[in-house]
């Protein structure tokens, strides 16, 4: 008798035969991956109501970021604009130094009548408006007390008149851009009252 017969026909006398085989079992448990338990429960737990608030979350987050990206960027295209010049700018600031020399030279020289002396005053004053036009502002420095932020003292020299710690006279005049020191002043300092040895 076939075994279709035997399942048909109960009243077969002979044994039944087990048609799975035990290896097939232990194959089909070995290929099962077993996923961590945190895993397997996070995705058993989401309900489509959580799973909606998680990826609101991530919408949130990744609009955060975006916006924030956004505002670093404006940011840092408006330093870009406002500091743009200053490769310029500190390049010039040599040729007014020397300008400036070439004034008070004359100024000694012919006097304060004469017409190139004249001629050469406007132009400087072309020159201090063309930088205060830029943002350029002249760092103080003449009498007042020493910052290291904007002062760059070259020596220090006794003074009765002077008490310590504030600048005598400037040798080279500073420049800042805004908030941004583009040359620092080159000054004396005052070290106070001479001591006797």
């Amino acid at each position: 008798m076939s075994s279709i017969e035997e399942d048909v026909n109960p009243e077969s006398t002979e044994p039944e035969v087990d048609l799975v085989d035990d290896s097939a079992e232990e194959f089909a448990g070995a290929e099962t991956i077993d996923l961590p338990v945190e895993e397997a429960e996070v995705e058993k737990d989401l309900t489509p109501k959580a799973e909606v608030e998680k990826w609101k979350d991530v919408a949130a987050r990744s609009q955060a970021e975006l916006d924030n990206f956004r505002k670093r960027m404006a940011r840092e295209k408006t330093e870009a604009i406002q500091y743009a010049n200053r490769s310029l700018l500190e390049q010039l600031f040599p040729i007014i130094d020397n300008f400036e020399m070439g004034l008070k030279a004359a100024q000694n020289e012919e006097g304060d009548s004469s017409m190139i002396l004249q001629g050469m005053s406007m132009v400087f004053k072309q020159f201090n408006d063309f930088l205060t036009e830029q943002g350029v502002e002249i760092i103080e420095s003449d009498g007042v007390i020493f910052d290291p932020n904007v002062h760059e003292a070259l020596k220090q020299e006794p003074s009765e008149e002077v008490k310590e710690g504030v600048i005598l006279y400037t040798m080279r005049r500073g420049f800042r851009l805004r908030d941004r020191v583009l040359r620092a002043a080159n000054v004396v300092v005052s070290s106070g009252p001479a001591v006797d040895v």
